[in-house]
């Protein structure tokens, strides 16, 4: 067994994520690609120099996940001594849609399972790997509730289903037969892929006519803001997004527009002839 097995072994015994498992694995073998080493030879400052290298063309988040690949792999698995601090994160705010944009977006998008795709994301407000690995077993239509099974973290939630959404879906299904265990977005059997989900969402923009630069975790941060905005307590929001943390939700307070439009300028204070 080389150590790359030995890592994806490692990283299923701990119940990770498939998607994690994937991006872990897929991480390390471009850095020893790169760094033309074995793997038992690779020190603190292979890593170090291999992550100042990336910072420059990569976000914070990006790099992070780079660094937890790397140092899973040669701390916790091949038992170096590597102390790695995590890169600042990056202060930018998520881009976020209005109400009119996401409207749009839904218009504009014609084709019934790409149209309940974007549907789902935005009034559920799950991650692109949840609504991937969604199955008809997964919701109550009755209900309006569904559950997310084994989602970031190996956690459980509920999240709410919209009345529209129930509706829409409903017509999707028609008369066909259901598999309980069967994905809700699937192609041939198999469920959708990330890369084709990320293209209905980039399509849809375009057809829309935003400008912004939209993806499809956009959704989610767009969810979370006219939550907020239309009055609901940001710990709600928290347990529907399966935020660990509060302060993780809290970016969404700066976000709102909702009360920045309500301050007056000092400029509008002043009486001018």
């Amino acid at each position: 067994m080389d150590n790359l097995d030995k890592l994806e072994k490692e990283l299923k015994i701990r119940c990770y994520s498939e998607q994690t498992l994937k991006m872990y694995l897929f991480y390390n073998k471009t850095f020893l690609e790169y760094i033309k080493k074995p793997s038992e030879k690779v020190s603190e400052a292979d890593i170090k120099n291999y992550l100042m290298l990336r910072s420059t063309k990569l976000s914070s988040g990006s790099l992070s996940l780079i660094m937890n690949a790397l140092v899973f792999f040669y701390r916790d698995v091949l038992g170096n001594n590597i102390v790695i601090r995590a890169p600042k994160p990056n202060k930018k705010l998520p881009v976020v849609l209005t109400m009119g944009e996401v409207k749009r977006l839904i218009d504009n998008t014609k084709n019934p399972k790409h149209r309940l795709i974007i549907e789902l994301l935005y009034s559920t407000g799950l991650r692109l790997s949840e609504c991937i690995n969604l199955k008809y077993s997964d919701i109550d239509l009755n209900e309006n509730i569904g559950w997310v099974r084994n989602g970031k973290g190996g956690k459980d939630r509920q999240f709410i289903i919209s009345d529209r959404f129930n509706k829409s879906l409903k017509k999707y299904i028609g008369k066909r037969m259901i598999e309980p265990d069967g994905y809700v977005f699937s192609g041939r059997g198999e469920k959708m892929s990330t890369r084709g989900i990320q293209d209905i969402v980039k399509k849809a923009t375009f057809r829309a006519g935003i400008k912004k630069k939209v993806h499809v975790h956009t959704l989610r941060h767009s969810f979370a803001t006219h939550l907020l905005e239309n009055g609901v307590d940001i710990r709600k929001i928290q347990v529907l997004l399966g935020h660990s943390n509060l302060n993780s939700t809290q970016i969404y307070t700066q976000v709102s527009s909702k009360e920045i439009k309500k301050i007056k300028s000092p400029l509008d204070l002043i009486v001018i002839d």
